[in-house]
């Protein structure tokens, strides 16, 4: 078996990785307090939330959904295992709340319905699929960001952290079956979710497209002439991303705001669009590793993933996360962010930096030194 530790291979993937940087995101001679919180590279995990379901509810599902993984809570993974990033599948709610109560995996395994009070109440719901793979270490988006900012008060001093939202509804297969009918991303769902962000994470603490446009400029024209926010400005800070790409989704969060203007997410754009600053490139594997290197250069912010469950955990193969890495990518997204998680499943596969964040290997200047990087 291979151990994929990604802290080993880094040195020499900053080697052979070009260094060129633009203009617009060049640091100064005084290196990592003139470094852009793009010039960073984290890791974080992909479904952050997840839990598996009881045996009993196990035996319902299918195992190639790739469904029986978890994740310790989200202050345990910024704490033991260093991850900087997260990901929150997002499900409205309907206004008074309780949709998603009665899971019908748990009827079809003769459980009762859920007692979980969060559930019962209004509010966002923070899931992977709602009748079919429910369980999460925390319920309601405002309570996994009231997780959030607790571990990150008491480390203001660590890296920005990209917190990623996948926006999604019930699946109609289920509906068909008696499950619930989700109310759709409509433009009152999308006001609701940058309340309840604002609600948790004050302006302070979070880094938004209006912090980072320039009078008279797009949100893109912006982020490639003037770049992002300085690390020493963003530390302590939380940025929200869309991961949602399908312009029709995006349509209601953007109508009259083509530059994001007054939003708290970023949306995952592309190239010449007036919101493109924040690109998700989910496989970092052959052309895909150069055009990912192509916009980290250019000034966009970039996601991709190391692993996709649980394929990499079962044999072992380190070559995807290597090219995660080697593509400059700022954010990159596992399920195995610390040693042993992938036991169970025959490897030692693990996606790790060695440090919180270290020194892109794209764009960031030579003088940037990763141990510098949190206070």
């Amino acid at each position: 078996m291979r151990i994929a530790r990604a802290g080993v291979i880094a040195a020499s993937l900053a080697a052979c990785a070009g260094l060129l940087v633009s203009a617009a995101n060049a640091a100064g001679p005084s290196g990592r307090e003139d470094l852009r919180m793009n010039q960073i590279q984290v890791i974080g995990t992909h479904n952050s939330y997840h839990r598996e379901l009881s045996r009993a509810e196990q035996l319902h599902q299918s195992a190639s959904d790739n469904l029986w993984y978890s994740h310790a809570s989200l202050p345990v993974q910024f704490e033991r295992q260093s991850v900087r990033h997260i990901e929150l599948d997002l499900t409205p709610d309907s206004d008074r709340g309780g949709l998603y109560t009665a899971p019908i995996i748990r009827r079809d395994a003769g459980l009762g319905p859920l007692t979980d009070p969060d559930l019962a109440g209004p509010g966002i719901k923070v899931m992977h699929w709602a009748d079919h793979d429910y369980a999460t270490s925390c319920s309601t988006l405002v309570n996994c960001l009231r997780q959030a900012r607790g571990w990150s008060e008491a480390h203001p001093g660590h890296a920005p952290i990209p917190v990623l939202l996948e926006l999604k509804q019930t699946d109609p297969a289920m509906e068909q079956l008696g499950g619930p009918d989700s109310p759709p991303w409509d433009a009152k769902r999308f006001a609701d979710l940058d309340a309840e962000i604002r609600s948790v994470i004050p302006a302070d603490q979070m880094i938004t497209p209006d912090d980072v446009r320039k009078p008279g400029l797009t949100l893109e024209q912006s982020v490639l002439r003037f770049g992002w926010p300085k690390l020493a400005e963003a530390r302590g800070k939380f940025v929200f991303l869309m991961d949602n790409s399908d312009p029709r989704q995006q349509a209601p969060y953007l109508e009259n705001r083509p530059n994001l203007e007054g939003r708290v997410l970023f949306t995952n754009s592309a190239p010449g669009r007036p919101d493109a600053a924040f690109i998700s490139q989910n496989d970092p594997t052959g052309a895909n590793g150069a055009r990912i290197r192509d916009l980290v250069k250019r000034g966009y912010l970039v996601r991709t993933r190391s692993d996709v469950p649980l394929a990499e955990a079962t044999t072992g193969d380190t070559a995807r996360l290597e090219a995660a890495l080697a593509s400059g990518a700022q954010i990159v997204s596992t399920d195995f962010p610390a040693p042993g998680l992938a036991a169970r499943y025959g490897s030692d596969y693990v996606a790790e930096l060695g440090t919180p964040a270290r020194c892109n290997p794209v764009n960031a200047p030579r003088s940037c030194r990763s141990d510098q990087l949190e206070r």
